[in-house]
């Protein structure tokens, strides 16, 4: 009568455990899902923020080169590539000479 005491007993605590974890896996997998819904909501790059104000910046195309504009306070963000663009056709400008040193 005490084996089957026994034997009942690591049952019970057999399903005891196995409630236990079946409880914290669904736990765990809710918090997972969670932290992936907040980490595609954070989809954009963590540069494409307004260094002024942190808004979110647009690309936008002006005059044939795409650039980053803040809708907030209207900055405009070039990429190296994107400058050198337009100081090529700015040549004699301050901005080609920014861009490229003075002429010679």
């Amino acid at each position: 009568m005490a084996d089957e005491k026994d034997r009942f007993g690591d049952k019970l605590r057999d399903k005891e455990r196995a409630e236990e974890d079946r409880y914290f896996n669904q736990r765990d997998k809710a918090l997972l899902e969670k932290l992936r819904e907040q980490k595609a909501g954070a989809a954009e790059p963590a540069g494409m923020r307004c260094p002024k104000d942190g808004t979110a910046l647009a690309s936008i195309d002006q005059h044939g080169v795409m650039v980053e504009e803040c809708p907030k306070c209207g900055g405009l963000w070039f990429d190296k590539g994107e400058l050198e663009t337009v100081a090529k056709r700015e040549k004699d400008s301050w901005l080609g000479r920014l861009v490229f040193g003075p002429r010679k």
